[in-house]
């Protein structure tokens, strides 16, 4: 019904710059809540940062500063833009949304994930 496409991950230096992107497609009405979270080898999976439908934010405190979270909502896309990057950054990063379908049902849909790699 719905999916969640990201891209974006790469292998980058320390102090580098990611961009990442998550497309939503399927049978949306609206999109509320956005997000992105991070799962490290040997590590729960961790909230990097959501936004809402009114653009309101919030970050880990890890990454308050050099991540910023942005949405599209004309294209139903959620972007990461990852500054200063860190060793410690590295994780498959995971797209997730709170979607409002067509018939008005209500589903958290997750992405199939995208790795980053940060070497020092």
């Amino acid at each position: 019904q719905v999916q969640l496409v990201e891209s974006g991950g790469d292998l980058v230096q320390a102090g580098g710059s990611l961009r990442l992107s998550c497309a939503a497609s399927g049978t949306i009405f609206s999109i509320n809540d956005m997000g992105w979270y991070r799962q490290a080898p040997g590590k729960e999976r961790e909230l990097v940062a959501r936004i809402s439908s009114s653009t309101s934010t919030n970050y880990a405190g890890s990454v308050k500063g050099r991540f910023a979270i942005s949405r599209d909502n004309a294209k139903n896309t959620v972007y990461l833009q990852m500054n200063s990057l860190k060793p410690e950054d590295t994780a498959v990063y995971y797209c997730n949304a709170e979607v409002r379908l067509t018939t008005g049902r209500y589903l958290e849909v997750w992405g199939q994930g995208t790795r980053v790699t940060v070497s020092s």
